[in-house]
């Protein structure tokens, strides 16, 4: 089954007063069969985060056509669309932008249950078994906190808790570690990676790491200037790349590896 499919996509933005539009997407066509776990790299501005947009309706192309879970997004009705939107989920670069500054750990990871009926009283352990599976333990001393009072790490933790209680089909992590410091973004990967695989869902991992991607993805996708300039399996476009963009991208990320060593 084709989880996400983007057929000859352009996505264009409107630009300050007296300035042409901008060109987030040119001519993409992308296929993501399920159970695949994809990432999608490039440069700032190479339109990764655009892709994630177009899947949960959040953003509409200018031209081409983009479908999710085998519905067309131009055409799906608004009941259709909540729908996908309860199968697919968004993790954030920055949690402060999912996590309700307002809200507790447990009303945050647990709103999808409550969107879907599910008891007050269920929820509570529901919550609590998956913040525990995802290293906030012992789970009563999370549960009635604020995002505010944690870490990014923490917080973080509690977002790919809330994706996990959601199960959905489609998992969209755009850039989910690079608010984090170098000793937690591989932890934060294995741990959503951990996520994907209980759940059996398909995994798009949004990122400029190609170090990180490596480690989390099987196929590689690179994007330059909203393009797509490759695709392949991961170990064979590291090995042998044919674009210069992914060059480029290979040399920064050896260069940052050094530097950390």
């Amino acid at each position: 089954m084709r989880v996400l499919e983007l057929q000859d996509v352009d996505v264009t933005f409107a630009a300050r007063r007296g300035q042409d539009r901008v060109a987030a997407l040119r001519a993409c066509s992308l296929t993501v069969e399920q159970g695949e776990r994809v990432a999608i790299v490039g440069r700032s501005g190479a339109g990764k985060s655009t892709i994630a947009r177009l899947a949960v309706g959040l953003v509409r192309p200018s031209a081409g056509a983009v479908a999710v879970l085998g519905e067309d997004m131009a055409s799906a009705s608004l009941r259709r669309l909540r729908d996908l939107r309860r199968r697919v989920q968004l993790v954030f670069q920055d949690p402060y932008e999912s996590l309700h500054p307002g809200m507790r750990v447990l009303d945050l990871v647990a709103e999808p249950l409550a969107i879907v009926g599910l008891a007050r009283t269920e929820r509570l352990g529901v919550t609590a078994t998956a913040i525990e599976e995802l290293g906030l333990r012992p789970a009563d001393q999370f549960l009635h906190r604020y995002p505010g009072s944690l870490s990014g790490g923490q917080r973080q933790r509690v977002a790919l808790a809330r994706t996990l209680v959601a199960g959905p089909e489609l998992i969209l992590a755009d850039e989910p570690a690079s608010m984090l410091d170098a000793s937690l973004r591989a932890t934060v990967a294995a741990q959503l990676l951990a996520v994907q695989e209980k759940l059996g869902a398909t995994l798009v991992f949004i990122s400029h790491d190609l170090a990180l991607a490596r480690h989390v993805a099987d196929r590689l996708v690179v994007l330059d200037e909203g393009r797509i300039v490759e695709d392949g399996p991961t170990e064979v476009v590291l090995a042998a790349p044919r674009h210069e963009e992914t060059r480029l991208l290979l040399g920064a990320a050896r260069r940052i590896s050094t530097r950390r060593r």
